[in-house]
């Protein structure tokens, strides 16, 4: 089956936080939202037929996952990611955000030091901070427009209060797919110092051929059982309205204690549609995941070459996963973050995530969200290079 990813679908007046609260989050209604990561393609008719099967049934009671729901999710992650999961290693959790303020409550203690790797995914700040314990930073290095992890500082960082390292694999924002290389030191430097690895691979579907996923827990025994992995189908599918993730433990005393938590805060049953398009999806997704990953590298490309040709004082971090394009405006000639906010908003006309809001290293860039129809990501980039042309006119 061909899949149809250039219809374009209205989504305002729909409860859309990335439509629906331009107002509120940029001053503005009237902009091209290309900012919060979720997808403006239809989520595929296999889920919402299943879900509109369950929904048909009229009575939405308590409800549990069942043995089908654990196999689909198995068999996703043999198939696509060559990880044999077992079924005890499997929790629930209603999102990877919920489920990283949870894992940092029952893993650490006030005071404790939680390193991260900015720029990276905001909610890693405040999953440390909002629990007062002390966040570390293991800035990423950045060099001739290509990230990597700089392991010297992170080793200079570590101290006997430091009790946990949370991992953004694949990386948000800069599109990394971390390499075995890579991976196996960060996660052996953990093990030697005893630093629980909490590995937040939510994007691990959104890796482009032939760069391939690399499960952290999947390098080593030892590495598995100093690791907790944090999955979902939410961005993969589009269903992060759904709230339905997977927390996989293979250290059973780890999984204990997360699934305590779990029960003590009473969010484990879970939404009964989440299920069953999380179920769905698993089972019957791979066509139409390989078909979005092709459209959404030609969108990547056409959107780097427009820059290359039309806007080269912008320049994109190559992308290896995720629907997410970083791009560095530190050349662009922009005296502040602000006066770089302002422009996008106002003269370009468009919401894009500050980099700034991503740590420290995230100054002078911005996060364009790439899922969506060819048309609006041309409309976008054209306005932008509008805007640019418009201010080196004003300049003259």
């Amino acid at each position: 089956m061909i899949y149809d990813f250039d219809e374009i679908i209205p989504r305002q007046n729909t409860a859309s936080v990335k439509y629906d609260l331009l107002q509120k989050y940029f001053g503005k209604d009237n902009l091209l939202p290309m900012w919060v990561a979720d997808m403006d393609f239809r989520t595929p008719d296999f889920i919402v037929n299943a879900v509109k099967e369950r929904a048909s049934h009229e009575i939405y009671g308590y409800s549990f996952r069942t043995e089908k729901y654990n196999e689909a999710l198995i068999g996703w992650f043999a198939r696509r990611h060559g990880w044999k999961i077992d079924k005890e290693w499997v929790s629930f959790s209603p999102g990877v955000v919920p489920a990283l303020n949870l894992i940092v409550m029952e893993f650490t203690e006030p005071g404790d030091e939680i390193i991260v790797q900015p720029p990276v995914y905001f909610p890693f700040f405040s999953a440390v901070k909002n629990h007062n314990r002390k966040l570390v930073l293991n800035q990423l290095a950045y060099e001739k427009g290509r990230y990597s992890i700089d392991f010297k500082d992170l080793e200079s960082k570590i101290n006997s209060n430091t009790r946990m390292l949370i991992l953004c694999n694949p990386h948000n924002p800069v599109g990394r797919a971390w390499k075995v290389e890579e991976l196996e030191q960060l996660a052996n430097i953990c093990v030697k110092n005893n630093i629980l690895l909490l590995s937040d691979e939510i994007h691990c579907d959104l890796v482009f051929p032939p760069t391939k996923h690399i499960i952290t827990a999947s390098l080593s025994e030892e590495i598995a059982n100093n690791t907790i992995t944090a999955v979902a189908p939410s961005k993969t599918f589009n269903l992060a309205g759904l709230s339905t993730s997977a927390i996989i433990c293979p250290n059973p005393e780890l999984k204990r204690r997360y699934d305590k938590i779990l029960d003590n805060v009473h969010v484990g049953s879970g939404n009964i549609f989440g299920s069953v398009a999380a179920q769905t999806a698993y089972t019957h997704g791979d066509e139409w995941l390989d078909q979005l990953l092709d459209y959404v590298r030609e969108n990547y490309r056409y959107a780097y070459d427009f820059l290359e040709s039309f806007l080269p004082e912008i320049k994109p971090a190559p992308l290896e996963a995720t629907y997410l394009l970083w791009l560095d405006f530190s050349k662009a000639g922009f005296g502040s973050n602000e006066e770089l906010k302002d422009f996008i908003i106002e003269k370009a006309g468009l919401a894009l995530n500050e980099g700034v809001s991503f740590g420290a290293g995230g100054e002078g860039f911005m996060r364009m969200n790439l899922a969506c129809p060819r048309k609006v990501l041309i409309r976008a980039l054209n306005q932008l290079r509008k805007a640019f042309e418009e201010r080196k006119n004003t300049d003259k």
